[in-house]
């Protein structure tokens, strides 16, 4: 956090000075090491069996917050007796298909209901046909939303926790074997060390004290990724740390606005507010979306209301209630559309254009030679960035020019270079890990033909638009083409360039009814008289006012800061803060209290905006067929959810299990500990392509060919894949080249010299860099056997003034299921002295290795490992 979030890390570093514990967990010891209590250096992809641990410490010794866990979380809920652990299938949950590698979830429900996946499902007359069935499973992950799945009938439960069923018998079941002595076996990380750890969290939770966990892409880029952050929440549900003040689990953000980039999603697969992207052929009209939500309860029982709103903002007067709002202009999903499949796509043909904003593919993604080779096979190209990056000169200079592999004349792509505006150049909002919009002004204006990325969508836009209204006027218009001639497009612009006004877009996004800007969600309605561009966005510009502009003094506020900035939704800075208070209201602890039941005044006050509705009773038990908002009771802090509690256990709505269990990376030096007929996440998405092996692993033949374990890091003298960063000669001087981070008992080994050169390799390709021999890299013992680890930053390319090698050439793309986020921190590899072969002998020097491990085109890709579930397997 301190080397790559270091804006964030100042308030650490002010909570220390107050009398806080920090610990650190990473394979590295960095700046944020140096700054902390103790430091606990883990194996990379480890995470799981470390998390599982701590929640099995927390289970076996009681110290779990009981009345938090029986009122707040789904712990007594009970589960159908068809459903089957990992613990009673060795490494897979009931319902795996291996020939499919994915699962059937119907025995993972409760008893006595049945539940659909989450937001944007289908009525119970609206089932797809057969022979649209596949393409429904295919598009399954992108549909969960952000909300739980709907329940019909009402699970049967006991408070007591004691129902061998229930929830809570599961969970100390399924973690049951993570142990401290496990954790030394998988992690690396001593018995004792862990404990210090487990203890520190336990004695800082509960009712008078908070633990708040922070993380970032170390735990996000893994092939469980997402199963990582579900096991994080596990464990502060046990303790009672969601909530409350001091307390959660933050998303650390890598860039100033990418919480903003999810909220009004740059994802495929998600239109504004989390509400998931319509199907192609079982959401035929506006009914059967919002169908299963408006039998749900929970404000995601509200949907009709917020993607109305979102129609109306987009297609101002000519959405109406007789044409669906113009529902059936929205994207439509079929399957995966994301980035990697995008590029297969491409390398196959079926992708001819391509626009590349603010990223750098070519170097800063994944397999970047996979992404080379697509970016080859466009018909187009555009690029804006502020700088001429290796994505918009791959065709005359990239790796396999420099190789001999092609050449420029053989790149038939046309690319466009349009140089961007930086952040200074232009207004705004950034929105931050802690949910909270902040409006920065223009400080200069942007120089020559550079400019915003407002600025060129909405003159695209503009330009597009006037033909199709000069084609009107020849000729009947397509119904298509009516669609972008009838959006709101008419922002006003301002200064000599033209400039779309941003806070006119903020103004829309905030929402509009019929007496002006809107100020809360609560106001959206479904009968088109309101429209919100956003609706957790809605009340930003309440009453006309830039909210997100607001830069009171914290010397002239509360601490909550609520006049700094603005936080969705509502401007509540802590959401589900209703669980800071006890069932009847009371705060779990006057010395943090947070929001509380006001009887004398019959609302929900305190020092937060309540994340409740504010009338409603502790007392209030929702009448028989309840939905929406009113669905929930007065003590059911978790309103996104249509049964209100904190899920430990997620019987829809992921689509790799109910419970995280310890799976090993997609490429790993040792076999599963826990599952030894369960090597990788069975749900996992692979790719299997000449440009894309994936190497051996544990005790497979030939991973001893790649023995070391890698991951991939940032410094804070570079920003991501380095186009902002590499140019500058100030940062360029303080991090002047590519490097390699190894023990010193590393280079011993392998015969390295400190600031020499070394070659790492993988199935993929090979780089090079400066020998960096320093003790922050650790080797680890696990179970009688030394594991060393290499660190190695991501920032560097072929352009700018520091140049080296992508660390992303060397990754494989394996993905998580739920995200498609593919798994950078934890690889293999082989790591010798001197530097790489060029031209040709490259690609025989990989191939070699290849060669060496055995590596096919099925390696690495069964679903799973056991031969008694899946016969001989299956690849892609």
């Amino acid at each position: 956090m301190a080397e790559a979030h270091p804006v964030g890390f100042q308030w650490v570093m002010e909570a220390k000075r107050r009398g806080a514990r920090i610990i650190h967990v990473d394979p590295r010891f960095t700046r944020t090491s140096a700054m902390a209590h103790q430091f606990v250096p883990l194996r990379a992809g480890s995470d799981i069996a470390f998390l599982g641990a701590l929640i099995n410490h927390v289970l076996t010794n009681d110290a779990y917050f009981h009345d938090y866990v029986v009122a707040y979380t789904n712990a007594a809920m009970i589960v159908s007796e068809e459903f089957e652990d990992t613990e009673d299938l060795d490494g897979v949950f009931s319902g795996f298909d291996a020939e499919a590698g994915s699962y059937d979830i119907q025995t993972w429900q409760y008893e006595g209901s049945d539940a659909m996946s989450a937001v944007g499902g289908h009525g119970p007359e609206r089932e797809p046909s057969k022979s649209h069935s596949r393409e429904r499973e295919a598009s399954r992950p992108e549909r969960t939303g952000s909300g739980g799945p709907v329940y019909h009938g009402q699970p049967e439960t006991d408070p007591t926790l004691r129902h061998p069923r229930c929830v809570f018998q599961i969970l100390k079941r399924h973690y049951a074997r993570y142990t401290p002595e496990m954790v030394e076996e998988v992690c690396g990380v001593p018995r004792e060390q862990f404990l210090a750890v487990a203890e520190t969290i336990v004695a800082n939770s509960g009712r008078e004290r908070t633990t708040a966990f922070a993380y970032a892409v170390g735990w996000t880029h893994h092939t469980v990724g997402v199963q990582y952050i579900r096991a994080a929440s596990i464990l502060q549900l046990l303790l009672g740390n969601i909530g409350r003040p001091g307390g959660g689990i933050l998303a650390l953000r890598g860039h100033a606005s990418i919480q903003g980039s999810t909220d009004i999603p740059t994802l495929f697969n998600l239109l504004p507010g989390y509400i998931p992207m319509p199907h192609a052929h079982t959401d035929t009209d506006l009914d059967a979306f919002v169908a299963q939500d408006e039998y749900a309860s929970g404000y995601w029982g509200n949907m009709r209301s917020y993607i109305v709103s979102l129609l109306k903002a987009w297609w101002g007067e000519h959405a109406t209630e007789d044409n669906d709002f113009c529902f059936d202009r929205l994207p439509r999903l079929t399957g995966d559309h994301g980035s990697f499949q995008t590029v297969i796509d491409q390398i196959e043909g079926k992708v001819k254009g391509y626009f590349v904003i603010g990223e750098n593919p070519a170097v800063g993604t994944a397999n970047a030679r996979q992404q080379r080779l697509g970016l080859a096979n466009l018909d187009w190209l555009v690029v804006r960035d502020l700088n001429m990056i290796e994505t918009a000169t791959f065709w005359k200079d990239g790796p396999e020019i420099e190789n001999g592999e092609t050449a420029p004349e053989d790149i038939g792509t046309e690319v466009f270079f349009l140089p961007a505006a930086a952040h200074t150049e232009k207004d705004g909002t950034f929105t931050n890990t802690q949910r909270l919009l902040q409006w920065h002004h223009k400080a200069v204006e942007p120089k020559e033909d550079q400019r915003s990325d407002l600025w060129f969508y909405y003159h695209l836009g503009r330009k597009l638009r006037e033909k199709l209204r000069t084609a009107e006027r020849t000729t009947e218009l397509r119904e298509r083409d009516r669609a972008l001639l009838e959006l709101t497009w008419d922002y006003p612009t301002e200064g000599e360039l033209d400039e779309p006004s941003a806070a006119a877009v903020l103004r829309e996004i905030n929402g509009f009814g019929p007496d002006g800007s809107l100020s809360s969600y609560t106001q959206l309605r479904s009968d088109g008289s309101t429209r919100c561009g956003c609706w957790i966005y809605c009340g930003v510009f309440a009453d006309g006012v830039n909210q997100s502009a607001r830069r009171k003094p914290g010397r002239e506020q509360s601490p909550v800061a609520p006049e700094w900035g603005w936080a969705w939704p509502a401007n509540r800075r802590i959401i589900y803060n209703r669980a800071s208070a006890d069932p009847a209201g009371r705060p779990w602890s006057e010395r943090k209290a947070y929001v509380w039941w006001d009887e004398a005044r019959g609302e929900w006050t305190g020092h937060d905006v309540p994340d409740f509705d504010k009338g409603k009773r502790p007392d209030y038990v929702p009448p028989e067929g309840a939905v929406g908002p009113d669905g929930i009771s007065g003590t059911d802090p978790f309103i996104m959810q249509s049964d209100g509690r904190g899920w430990l256990y997620v019987p829809a709505g992921l689509v790799d299990g109910p419970l995280p269990a310890h799976y090993e990376p997609q490429e790993s030096p040792l076999s599963n500990r826990l599952h030894t007929h369960q090597q990788r996440n069975p749900a996992r998405q692979v790719y299997s392509r000449p440009e894309n092996r994936y190497q051996p692993s544990g005790d497979e033949p030939g991973a001893e060919v790649y023995p070391y374990v890698f991951t991939t890091f940032r410094l804070t003298e570079h920003h991501t894949a380095g186009g902002m960063s590499r140019w500058l000669a100030h940062l360029s001087e303080l991090a002047p080249a590519m490097f390699l981070e190894v023990s010193p008992e590393l280079a011993a080994e392998r015969g390295l010299e400190h600031l020499g050169w070394a070659t790492v390799v993988t199935a993929r390709s090979a780089i090079e860099g400066r020998v960096l021999v320093t003790p922050r890299m650790r080797p680890l013992r696990l179970g009688g056997r030394t594991i060393h680890q290499i660190g190695i930053p991501w920032h560097w390319g072929s352009n700018g003034l520091t140049t080296g090698d992508a660390a992303n050439e060397l990754i494989n793309v394996a993905l998580d299921p739920n995200v498609h986020i593919m798994e950078t921190k934890a690889g293999t590899c082989d790591i010798r002295p001197g530097r790489r072969p060029r031209g040709p002998e490259l690609a025989r020097f990989v191939e070699d290795y290849r060669r060496r491990a055995g590596i096919t085109e099925l390696t690495g890709t069964e679903y799973s490992d056991d031969p008694r579930r899946t016969g001989e397997g299956r690849g892609e």
